[in-house]
Formats: structure tokens, sequence, C-alpha cells
């Protein structure tokens, strides 16, 4: 793929109109026209303010695909994942994940993974399917991968979740309080030293980093998957340690470390 097709694509997936684009980065729409036909090629500041405006890496400007390989929108459907879980639960007796999974549907309904059009609710069912696959049959666990993100970005409160006490107290615990200020770090350091107090919550927090990094190629600036790697290295080691030091959550510490630091590995030889 040309990077004048790059540029269209990312163009008109934000629905930019040429002028819009052009606007925004200071040139003329002639400009952007003549790049997307490959007659000019944009230069180094141009790409560099472009990697801004559609958030991803410069790789995704230059780079040619060439249409070698077929990108999955999502490994597994949401809807069929939904279908196992109520399953699950019912099988199994777990009230708090049977309540939690459809509230967990309405809470995040409309919203969607971060510059894709996948529907938001695939995240939190991915964690949910990610530890009854390592065995892990906690009703309150499995619950808490469903709900992790209501109270966050959902604007519900600790006292609406339709669950036990025990539930509700680690989604309270792996809600971050939202801080853009230089304060920022700070706030990380309490809110992990937190989870660490929690192996349940520490578990939860593995998996959600485990499939927050599978999915930073979706649309992740270089930028920020350079700040997820670090922030991954700084915090999530101490709570590796926390489920290395609980004798039921070894195997799944043994994974979860294994799938973390891959891909980790990964993501830092390609960047």
């Amino acid at each position: 793929m040309s990077i004048g097709r790059n540029i269209k694509d990312l163009r008109t997936g934000r629905k930019l109109t040429q002028e819009k684009l052009a606007e925004m980065l200071g040139v003329s729409f002639q400009a952007v026209s003549s790049w997307e036909r490959d007659e000019y090629n944009p230069t180094l500041e141009n790409v560099l303010q472009m990697t801004r405006v559609f958030n991803v890496s410069s790789s995704a400007i230059l780079e040619d695909r060439l249409g070698m390989f077929k990108t999955k929108d999502a490994i597994y459907n949401w809807e069929r994942m939904k279908t196992f879980l109520k399953a699950t639960a019912k099988a199994g007796k777990m009230g708090d994940t049977a309540a939690a999974i459809d509230f967990a549907v309405d809470a995040h309904e409309g919203q969607k993974r971060k510059n894709t059009d996948i529907p938001y609710i695939y995240h939190p069912f991915t964690l949910a399917c990610h530890a009854l696959a390592m065995g892990i049959r906690d009703d309150a666990v499995v619950a808490a991968c469903l709900l992790h993100d209501v109270i966050e970005d959902c604007g519900k409160k600790q006292e609406d979740l339709p669950v036990g006490e025990e539930t509700r107290e680690l989604v309270e615990l792996l809600t971050m309080e939202k801080d853009n200020s230089d304060s920022r770090k700070e706030t990380l350091r309490k809110y992990y030293r937190g989870i660490r107090g929690n192996p349940k919550a520490a578990l939860i927090k593995c998996l959600d980093r485990v499939n927050n990094i599978t999915t930073m190629s979706w649309g992740l600036s270089r930028e920020r998957i350079v700040r997820m790697i670090e922030e991954t290295e700084e915090f999530y080691p101490a709570l590796l340690k926390v489920l290395k030091k609980t004798m039921e959550y070894n195997d799944a510490a043994w994974l979860l470390q294994y799938q973390m630091e891959s891909m980790l590995d990964i993501y830092k030889r390609l960047l």
C-alpha cells in the first residue's frame, strides 16, 4: 500500500475531508490531494503532524504494507462470548457473574474500543473468558472482570452494581481516579499500591493489561505505546509477584508474565 493510500485510508477512517485535514495541517487541500494521488510525498514535518492528527505511529503513514497480511478486527465474537459466559455462570452457580453480564452490556452500550468500530464490551468479556480459560472459577473475580470499567468509564457508582460486597470492592480497587495533571505519576503509584494489597485485584489488573497490550496496534500512537510499555515495566512485576505468592494463582502468574513480556518484546522490536 502506498503512502498516498495510507493517508487517504486514515483520513476517511476519521471522517475528515481533504479540506479539513489540510486546515489541521496548515497546508492547501491541493497538497493533501497530491499526496493521496502519490504525485508528491509529504514532508517529515507533515508526517509528524499527521501522526498527531490520526493518533498513529509514523509507520502507519510511511510503510508500504503491500496487502501481504489480513488482520482481524477481533479474535472472538462478543455475542458468542456472552452466550458462553451465561452458560458457564449458570452451570457454576456464579450469581455475581450472571448478574454482571447484562449489566456490563448495558453500561458499555454505544462505546467502542479506541480507534475501532469494535464494541467496548469485547474487552471485559475477553478478560472474563481469559480467567475462565485458566481454570479460575471464582465468582467475584469473573464478575469483577466484567465490571472493572463501569465506574471509571460509564458513570456508574459502586452501589449501582448488582453484585455482592466482595465484587464491589474489587471493582472499586480497579477504578482509577482520572488525573491528567502533573501529579498523575503519584496517582498511578497510589492506584497500584491499592491493587497490590489484594491478589484477586492484582490478577484482574494483569488480565486487563495483557488484553490492552495485545490491542495496542489497533491505533495507538507511538508515544502512547511507549508510555504503555514503560508503565507496564514499572508497575506490573510487583503485581505478578503478588500472584506468584498466592498458591491458587501460580499457574496464572506464569502464563500472564509470559504473555505480557513476549508482547512487550515484540512491540519494542517493531518500534
